[in-house]
C-alpha cells in the first residue's frame, strides 16, 4: 500500500457533478484505505496497492459506474507529488500563476517538443516527464491556450491542470498526516 493521489479531470463543472462524499464512498468500495478528498475540484487521497496505471483503470471504472459519466484520472504517489510542487522551471513573480497539467504518461518528444512550442507571449510551457508545467504572468482567464490546442497534440480526455498553489496545500496535508 502506498499513498496515492487521484485527480479527476473536469469535475464539479457544468453537469459533470461528483459530490466528495460519494467519491470517498467509492474508493472505499474499491477497498482503499484512509480516503480523504481535498477541495471541491476532484482530488482524492487514497492508501492503495497496485500499479498507477491499475488504480487509475480502477477508479476510472468505478467513478464512471458511480456518477454515469467518464471521469479520467490522474494518480500520483505522495513523493512523486512532492517532486512535482518543488519544481521550480521558471522564475515566478507576484500576480504569476503556475498550473501543472497532469498526464497519463510522458510524452513522446515529438509530442513534448510541439507542447512547448505552444509557449506564447502570455503562457509558458516546460514539459516535465507526465507532467506540464504552464506559466502565465498573470491569471489563468486571460491565457491564450484553449483546449483544443492541447487535444491537437495529445487527443482528448488526456490531461487535467490544478494550481501550484492548491498542490503546495495539498502536499503540505499529506506531510502533515
Amino acid at each position: 500500500m502506498s499513498v496515492r493521489v487521484g485527480f479527476l479531470r473536469a469535475v464539479n463543472v457544468g453537469r459533470r457533478r461528483v459530490p466528495m462524499s460519494r467519491l470517498v464512498t467509492v474508493c472505499e468500495g474499491l477497498g482503499y484505505a484512509d480516503v480523504w478528498t481535498y477541495v471541491n475540484s476532484g482530488n482524492v487521497v487514497v492508501d492503495a496497492p497496485g500499479s498507477r496505471a491499475a488504480v487509475e483503470s480502477a477508479m476510472e471504472q468505478a467513478f464512471e459506474n458511480e456518477f454515469g459519466f467518464e471521469c479520467t484520472t490522474f494518480v500520483r504517489t505522495a513523493p512523486e507529488l512532492r517532486t512535482i510542487v518543488d519544481a521550480t522551471p521558471f522564475p515566478m513573480h507576484p500576480g504569476d500563476t503556475h498550473f501543472v497539467t497532469f498526464l497519463k504518461q510522458a510524452p513522446s518528444a515529438s509530442d513534448a517538443k510541439a507542447l512547448q512550442a505552444l509557449s506564447n507571449e502570455f503562457d509558458t510551457l516546460v514539459v516535465s516527464g507526465a507532467e506540464v508545467h504552464w506559466h502565465m504572468p498573470g491569471t489563468s482567464t486571460d491565457s491564450l491556450l484553449v483546449k483544443r490546442h492541447w487535444d491537437r497534440i495529445l487527443g482528448p480526455l488526456s490531461s487535467t491542470s490544478r494550481n501550484v498553489t492548491m498542490l503546495t496545500k495539498l502536499v503540505a496535508k499529506l506531510d502533515a498526516a
